[in-house]
């Protein structure tokens, strides 16, 4: 049997990959997080799948249903919210596996910020205006950030910032970044990204805070500061420049 780590995507049930879909629909077990996954996908599965919601699990309840699916001899499909690349807690999933001799493989999602840049209608990179995306978060409840990762630092670059896990705290998210971005810098927060009852605010450093605490977004959503956001007059990309020479490599 093999364990597939599944990028469930940002919550649209239609936007996980055609590789996730085929091998949710080929696995015997799903344990996916409720509060995180559509049910929708759940529908994939095999008629007579077993779904293990793991939204109340820690991590060794989670690891004993991998290792029972493994003595059963079934292929198990874990799904993640967005990929499993960034924020995800696959890689103590995956060392407890390596530990137990269980097999498993990666198939990657639409991660959330891809989501909430389309919904924003945004290149997060801009030719001459910012080539850079730093994908972070706060520490707070969670585990404390490694030293010289805290926004304060990160901000110094001036790099398009986008955070996850941080919408009730953006008042300091503001607070800290507003010394090095400046208070007219856009910023934009995107919850449920891809959902029906998706919500998008634009606006800047000055106002965002306010429109986050207006709309009640505490949640399932990125805030994305940076000058690309705001990008209107740039030069335009080398790639398919009339002025490039398409003859040689």
């Amino acid at each position: 049997m093999t364990v597939y780590f599944i990028g469930a995507g940002p919550g649209a049930a239609d936007l996980i990959t055609v590789r996730g879909a085929r091998t949710l629909a080929a696995c015997a077990v799903c344990l996916y997080a409720g509060s995180l996954v559509p049910r929708e996908l759940l529908a994939t599965c095999p008629p007579d799948a077993r779904l293990v919601d793991t939204a109340r699990l820690d991590i060794d309840q989670i690891t004993a249903e991998l290792l029972a699916a493994h003595e059963a001899g079934h292929d198990v499909a874990r799904l993640h919210s967005g990929d499993p690349a960034v924020f995800s807690a696959v890689n103590e999933q995956m060392r407890r596996l390596d530990e137990a001799g269980v097999p498993y493989e990666v198939v990657p999602g639409v991660p959330a910020f891809a989501a909430a840049a389309a919904s924003l209608k945004r290149e997060l990179t801009v030719p001459t205006v910012g080539q850079t995306v730093i994908l972070t978060r706060i520490a707070n409840r969670a585990t404390a950030m490694p030293p010289g990762e805290d926004l304060d630092t990160l901000g110094r670059s001036g790099a398009l910032i986008v955070l996850h896990l941080a919408a009730q705290y953006v008042d300091r998210v503001v607070g800290e970044l507003l010394p090095h971005y400046g208070a007219d810098c856009p910023a934009a927060v995107v919850a449920l990204a891809s959902r029906p009852d998706e919500i998008i605010l634009r606006g800047t450093l000055d106002d965002i805070a306010g429109q986050v605490k207006a709309a009640g977004v505490i949640r399932t959503a990125v805030i994305m500061v940076g000058r690309t956001l705001g990008a209107g007059q740039f030069r335009d990309s080398h790639l398919y420049s009339p002025a490039r020479d398409r003859h040689t490599c």
